[in-house]
């Protein structure tokens, strides 16, 4: 294994251990710190220099890669240069003074309920693999969790008498989702009569909630893949994906006067500032509806 090699798998367990990263990012990360590696060749990256460095950023500008992705790929390189300099490998950070571009804040795509509620009727219920599919999609509007904390449910995370489950999010935050009793029945249903229908199965504590024909966990492509074909036969014409739903949780609770502070808890959000994008939506959605009710506004 080169020195080279040795310094990134070294940074993988940092991130992981000491930073607690979730999967995909510890992945990006590495990824980034990689290319960066390949790009510098024979240079070592404990001799960088903050000259040396903005070559490597003219470099990637070159490639015509978007603002997220330069953002990130600088994230990336300050953070194990960070973790370089706390290593006391080196004894200055090269990278510490450079700033992330500047990103154009985009507001969430989100439904209207009565489109998710049209979404939802458009789903076969008649097969046990449908009614499951609609379930999925009623949790991830009701409860507002990301596609891999549902895919990742077990039984074990069900408090069905108090209407709670308990998800898993980013870096394995621990929180506790809310879902309505009509949910609550829909699900009971599904655990008691129609799992069985799709894959008859010992149902353990560390059992997987949602499962395919196999009897193994569904995976967050197969949700997507129902939600498109969902989609397709209804002839829905808006973008929509799983986190367009938790887009819509958010947005709803908020245009019918949630505190901003709740909401960030039934998200999972470590900052504010995550969830105030969520008051611009609502803003919209007040000028619109301004725009089509108010007389003097036409």
């Amino acid at each position: 294994m080169t020195d080279n090699q040795e310094l990134l798998e070294d940074f993988k367990i940092y991130l992981k251990g000491e930073k607690n990263y979730s999967p995909h990012t510890i992945r990006a990360y590495c990824s980034d710190v990689y290319t960066f590696l390949l790009w510098l060749n024979a240079l070592s990256p404990l001799e960088l220099t903050g000259d040396k460095f903005s070559e490597y950023l003219q470099f990637i500008q070159q490639i015509n890669y978007t603002k997220t992705s330069v953002a990130r790929k600088i994230a990336s390189i300050r953070a194990f240069y960070k973790y370089l300099f706390q290593e006391e490998m080196i004894e200055a950070n090269p990278v510490d003074n450079v700033s992330i571009p500047k990103q154009n804040k985009m507001l969430p795509n989100y439904l209207f309920e009565d489109e998710i509620e049209n979404i939802l009727r458009g789903i076969k219920i008649e097969t046990p693999a449908g009614y499951r599919n609609r379930i999925i999609l009623e949790l991830l509007w009701v409860s507002g969790m990301r596609i891999s904390e549902l895919s990742g449910l077990n039984y074990e995370n069900l408090n069905l008498e108090q209407n709670e489950i308990r998800v898993f999010g980013k870096g394995s935050k621990e929180r506790i989702v809310l879902i309505p009793d009509k949910t609550k029945q829909g699900l009971i249903n599904y655990i008691e009569n129609v799992s069985d229908l799709i894959c008859k199965k010992d149902k353990t504590p560390s059992s997987p909630l949602f499962i395919n024909y196999n009897g193994y966990r569904l995976q967050n492509q197969s949700i997507r893949k129902a939600l498109k074909k969902t989609l397709d036969s209804i002839h829905f014409t808006k973008y929509v994906t799983p986190h367009v739903f938790r887009h819509s949780f958010a947005t709803h609770l908020l245009e019918n006067g949630a505190d901003l502070r709740v909401v960030q808890e039934l998200l999972g959000h470590s900052s504010i500032k995550n969830t105030q994008i969520y008051t611009h939506v609502s803003l919209e959605h007040l000028k619109q509806v301004y725009d089509h009710t108010h007389p003097h506004a036409k």
